[in-house]
């Protein structure tokens, strides 16, 4: 089950990294005002996001890659919470983008449980 779990976990950020390279342009209308750089910010995303999903799969490297998913996901959260702001969400169900802020949370602890089992391990 531990495997499961960690494979299903990789393949998760593995797939949105390529995602951000896939539907590069998709993720621009979600970008915060405040952040510089739109583009190169969604490709660093998806980069990270698919070499801390590899990461995971390997016992060497898996701390580190989940303790670099659970910060990606706290910084992800400003384009969340920016999207919760009436003008800002695209036309998006607030319900909708309550729930996928609130989803950060549930990924977050994803990583964060897995990391406690590692330690524990």
């Amino acid at each position: 089950m531990k495997k499961l779990n960690l494979f299903l976990l990789s393949f998760f950020y593995i797939l949105n990294g390529i995602f951000h390279f896939i539907f590069t342009e998709s993720y621009l209308p979600i970008m915060p005002d405040f952040f510089p750089f739109h583009w190169e910010l969604i490709l660093f995303a998806g980069i990270l996001e698919f070499t801390f999903g590899i990461g995971v799969l390997f016992e060497k490297y898996r701390n580190i890659a989940l303790a670099g998913i659970i910060i990606i996901l706290i910084l992800f959260m400003s384009v969340h919470l920016n999207m919760l702001v009436p003008e800002n969400t695209m036309g998006y169900s607030y319900s909708l983008l309550v729930v996928r802020a609130l989803f950060q949370f549930i990924l977050i602890y994803w990583a964060w449980i897995n990391r406690i089992k590692l330690a524990s391990d």
